[in-house]
């Protein structure tokens, strides 16, 4: 494994910086307290060809690797980890396009994201199906006409009141089924212009072939306050043939497909927050002087700033193999992609918990981002398959 990074690589490191310098970290606080969607910082990522990271060069006039995305969204994560999670989602939903649509599937449903700054959300999550997919209950019935009907309610679906394209996954002709499907919905689309702010309030969404979107009041969250998280109802949602994306038995096998891309991608995440943690600290802890010394020369608190290091090396090591098997379709890309998830959730959570602790009094107040970074971190450990769930993964690979 080559650890130095190529010219392209190294020019999307330096735009998402200076996106990440110039646009969030300056302004983070204020951002989040204000609570307002960052349309803005998500239309000059879109400016910049940054966003997007998935989809085919066939239709974006260029393409990006799997490692080149990771290290985009590990950048854009250490300014913001809501907004970095909202761009990435657009890649949850669209991946499975890139990957198993046709390219009548892929003109229709891709191009819209590469004309204009759009988002789409990958419907997963249900009530009671959360770590267990086979607990889902939407599904699609056939009508006698060839179309299909979609109903059932997901949650806790990032982008989903300012979504343009809807990809969800769901059960084949009852909700009992063993099959499953991934069928495309999209909507009219939605910018800045149409909706700036979705607020508390809830979208109704009136298909044109027939059914309904609903989409319930944006959660309020713990923390990435920045991304926007609500629940969807599909309520006889009409679905055409065209619309199902590749065999429409073989929806989990594209939901692992997904899933072993996204690990890495929220293993970037984690590993951009815990590094954003790790330099406030540091900061912090050179200009503060207690007993006559900076913080961070007395013995016990470099011995914690020393550990807060290794947990981010350690993330960015597991990021970059996980980056390399996913990019070359590797038998055990899974478990790698597992491992990575594991291991940047571990140093978020350590990093941040424990920059929070040598900041003392003042890292448990809301004028310091050490404090937002403690609240944000916690979700990394959760979302796309809790820390649990990647450790059954790893020992049924190993075993």
């Amino acid at each position: 494994m080559d650890f130095s990074l190529n010219e392209n690589q190294l020019m999307y490191v330096e735009t998402v910086r200076k996106l990440v310098k110039n646009e969030i970290t300056p302004h983070i606080l204020e951002m989040e307290k204000a609570h307002k969607f960052p349309w803005a910082v998500i239309g000059k990522a879109w400016e910049m060809g940054i966003i997007n990271l998935s989809i085919p060069e066939s239709i974006k006039g260029f393409e990006i690797d799997v490692i080149s995305s990771a290290l985009i969204i590990e950048e854009i994560s250490y300014g913001d980890t809501g907004i970095s999670t909202s761009a990435m989602c657009n890649d949850l939903a669209n991946v499975v396009i890139a990957r198993h649509g046709t390219k009548e599937q892929q003109e229709r449903f891709l191009r819209p994201f590469a004309e204009r700054p759009i988002l789409a959300s990958f419907c997963l999550t249900e009530p009671a199906a959360g770590s267990d997919n086979s607990l889902m209950t939407s599904f699609i019935a056939k009508r006698d006409d060839g179309s299909y009907i979609l109903n059932g309610s997901k949650c806790f679906i990032t982008n989903a009141s300012y979504a343009s394209q809807y990809t969800v996954l769901c059960k084949v002709g009852k909700p009992t089924s063993n099959f499953m499907a991934c069928v495309v919905i999209p909507v009219e689309p939605v910018t800045a212009e149409e909706i700036p702010d979705i607020g508390n309030q809830t979208r109704e969404i009136i298909l044109p072939a027939g059914g309904k979107i609903i989409i319930g009041k944006p959660e309020d969250k713990l923390g990435q306050r920045l991304s926007n998280t609500a629940s969807v109802t599909f309520e006889d949602v009409i679905i055409s043939p065209d619309q199902i994306i590749g065999d429409r038995r073989f929806g989990f096998k594209y939901i692992v497909d997904v899933l072993d891309y996204a690990r890495p991608m929220v293993a970037a995440i984690g590993l951009g927050l815990a590094r954003r943690a790790l330099a406030l600290t540091l900061d912090y802890t050179r200009e503060r002087k207690q007993f006559g010394q900076r913080i961070c020369d007395l013995p016990v608190a470099r011995e914690t700033i020393t550990a807060m290091w290794k947990r981010v090396e350690l993330a960015r090591l597991a990021l970059l193999k996980a980056a390399c098997k996913i990019q070359e379709r590797a038998e055990d890309a899974g478990i790698y992609a597992s491992l990575a998830k594991n291991t940047a959730a571990e140093a978020a959570i350590f990093c941040s918990a424990e920059g929070l602790h040598l900041h003392g009094g003042y890292g448990f107040t809301t004028e310091y981002e050490i404090s937002k970074l403690a609240r944000d971190a916690h979700i990394v450990d959760i979302y796309e398959g809790v820390r649990e769930v990647q450790n059954m993964i790893i020992g049924r690979e190993i075993v």
